[in-house]
């Protein structure tokens, strides 16, 4: 996808919607000193070019019941697998990323389970049967924090 041309006005809207998604179009204008026909155009051309991609509620997994978060590493005995096997992992809720890699991994998949009975269970009745290849499993203890990325508004 093209870089999208951003001026002032449109980093200083997409720092303040970064930080608050809910955050009212009129409080927006008036920080930045624009009406709020303004902010609405400008937010409404962001979602048009892409550099919005949506507005998303972010929901604490562990509230659910899910306090074991994985990321798993596929190793594929053919890259031709790719994409049958992000069709395969598209159907599992559990998985909540998947990842194109270059390096170790071929495939990098991020997934939520109860437990780690649960975990054990995806990838032994869900996972292992996806593609030909092995598969190699982080778990994360804790998630120490999670932003945006920096929006730099003087360029």
């Amino acid at each position: 996808m093209p870089q999208t041309e951003l001026d002032r006005l449109d980093c200083k809207i997409l720092e303040l919607l970064s930080a608050n998604a809910r955050k009212p179009f009129l409080e927006i204008a008036r920080e930045c000193n624009v009406s709020g026909a303004s902010v609405h155009q400008r937010v409404q051309k962001l979602i048009a070019s892409g550099a919005i991609q949506g507005f998303d509620t972010l929901i604490n997994p562990a509230v659910l019941g899910y306090d074991t978060c994985a990321y798993i590493g596929f190793f594929l005995s053919d890259p031709s697998q790719f994409d049958t096997a992000a069709e395969e992992l598209r159907k599992i809720p559990e998985v909540v990323e998947v990842h194109y890699t270059t390096g170790k991994y071929d495939l990098l998949i991020k997934l939520y389970a109860k437990n780690n009975r649960h975990l054990l269970q995806l990838i032994h009745d869900k996972l292992q049967g996806i593609v030909s290849g092995r598969t190699e499993t982080l778990i994360s203890f804790k998630e120490e924090f999670r932003r945006q990325i920096p929006i730099d508004i003087n360029e």
